[in-house]
Formats: structure tokens, C-alpha cells, sequence
């Protein structure tokens, strides 16, 4: 079952919020006026603040986990987004077990839950690596480098990447086990790659006109990636944010995190 922890945190962050407003506006000055002309209904115990011994206690819970909530649902929804990589399709870049920081406001805020963008500041560029949702299943965050944008054509050829007619420029680097480990520079962002060899996907081939307002995106891990040449381009409304570091590595529950790998994204 997935939990839509976005929305769970706006609503708690909400009815917290309700019931310490409207216990300020309302309640307490009520619970005030009996105190003093009536004494407090119940006797405080020792150690207790005695300032409002009568203050209900769904109250006393929301006036103590509203700031919080409030100042992480700023955090993540404008700010910086923790996410976790469960994949190697991005696989030389990020591993199986990455912890990532992704920024929420260099593409523009967008609101909590719904993600219409409210403040424009940016564009997803060519080379960025993005977090969007899943087009086929938006409660799902997905993971790739964006390698197209609004105007170009995109073909995949022979394990060829063509951005608008031209090769993206490629050079070999290694040979590990059944991968050749490439280079690739996309725009500005030079990065790494993995080919499978004597593996050639038809299905991964063909040729694409990017939209307005979509992008198209591939997995650094080229021939063990779904990504745009199986499904599709992501719409700008389902854009996340940019990853932009790595800050923990925890493969699974019986290792110890590790933080040898903490750095900046490329």
C-alpha cells in the first residue's frame, strides 16, 4: 500500500493548526474567565505547568505538534525533499541505497499535494537529473536525467543517443563484466554510463518531437531503464524538483548506513 505522505502531512499539519486556532481564539479565553472565577476543574500534578491545568489534551498535543509539522511541510514542499533510490536505473550516477536531497524551488513552487506551480523560477535543463512522477502512475516518484526538452527531437539509434540530429558526444571508459562503462556530456553535465553489451532493445528505439511543457528522460543505466523510450515524456505538472546531492548510503536494513558516498550530483 503506498501512503501519500505528502498529503497526510498537509492534512495533520491542518487539523493541528485548526484546533490550537481555534482554542486560541475561542476556548481558552472561556477556560480563563472559569478559572478565575471558578478555580480549575482539575488539580494540576506535581511538576505540571499550572498555567492552564484545565487545556484538553487533543489541544495540548496540537499546540505541540503544529510548529513542527508546519515547519517540515515548508521545508519539503518549498525548500529540500529526501528521497531514496530503489533502483539501478540510474546506475552509475546513483546506487541502489542512495539517500538524495532533491530541490523543490529551482524549477519553480508548486503547491503541496496538487503541484500547480505558483512562482515561476526555472526550467528542467538537459543533463539535470529530475524527480517527477510516474506518468502512468503519479504516486509513484520516479528517477532520470532529462535529455530533452520543449522543441527538440530526440532519436535513440544502435544505442545512439541523437539530441536534434546531433550524436551526443560518447567515449569509451572501461569494461566491467557484461557492461562497457561510457562517457557522455549532455549540455554542460559531463557524466558516466552503462551499456549492456550484445543487448539491443528494438522496443528502446526510435525517434521523438519533445512538446510544449514535457521533457524527455532516459536512465544513466541505459539498456536497464524505463524510462521516456518505453512510456512516454513527463509533463511539466508532474515535474518534482532537481537532485542535487547525495547525503547517506543505506542499502538495506541489515547494513550500517554508510556515508562514503555523500557528494554532489552530476
Amino acid at each position: 500500500m503506498n501512503i501519500n505522505f505528502p498529503l497526510l502531512l498537509v492534512v495533520l499539519t491542518a487539523v493541528t493548526g485548526l484546533v490550537w486556532l481555534v482554542d486560541a481564539w475561542f476556548l481558552r479565553p472561556r477556560r480563563r474567565l472559569r478559572y478565575e472565577t471558578e478555580g480549575p476543574r482539575k488539580t494540576p500534578e506535581e511538576g505540571e505547568d499550572s498555567e492552564d491545568p484545565d487545556e484538553p489534551y487533543l489541544v495540548e498535543i496540537s499546540r505541540s505538534f503544529f510548529p513542527i509539522l508546519f515547519v517540515v511541510l515548508v521545508l519539503r514542499s518549498f525548500l529540500v525533499e529526501p528521497f531514496q533510490i530503489p533502483s539501478g536505473s540510474m546506475l552509475p550516477t546513483l546506487e541502489v541505497g542512495d539517500f538524495i536531497l532533491v530541490n523543490k524551488y529551482t524549477y519553480g513552487l508548486r503547491l503541496p499535494v496538487i503541484g500547480t506551480k505558483v512562482v515561476e523560477m526555472g526550467h528542467p535543463q538537459r543533463g539535470d537529473i529530475m524527480v517527477f512522477k510516474f506518468p502512468v502512475e503519479p504516486s509513484i516518484n520516479y528517477i532520470k536525467r532529462v535529455v530533452g526538452v520543449p522543441g527538440d527531437r530526440i532519436r535513440y539509434e544502435d544505442k545512439m543517443l541523437y539530441v536534434n540530429d546531433e550524436p551526443v558526444e560518447t567515449s569509451f571508459v572501461a569494461r566491467l563484466g557484461d557492461e562497457n562503462l561510457l562517457e557522455t556530456q549532455v549540455n554542460d553535465t559531463r557524466h558516466r554510463i552503462y551499456q549492456t553489451r550484445d543487448r539491443n532493445d528494438p522496443n528502446a528505439e526510435g525517434e521523438w518531437s519533445v512538446p510544449e511543457g514535457h521533457y524527455f528522460v532516459v536512465g544513466d543505466n541505459r539498456d536497464n531503464s524505463k524510462d521516456s523510450r518505453y512510456w512516454g515524456m513527463v509533463p511539466d505538472d508532474h515535474v518534482v524538483g532537481r537532485a542535487f546531492a547525495i547525503w547517506m548510503h543505506w542499502e538495506s536494513v541489515t547494513s550500517l548506513p554508510s556515508f562514503h558516498r555523500v557528494g554532489r550530483i552530476e
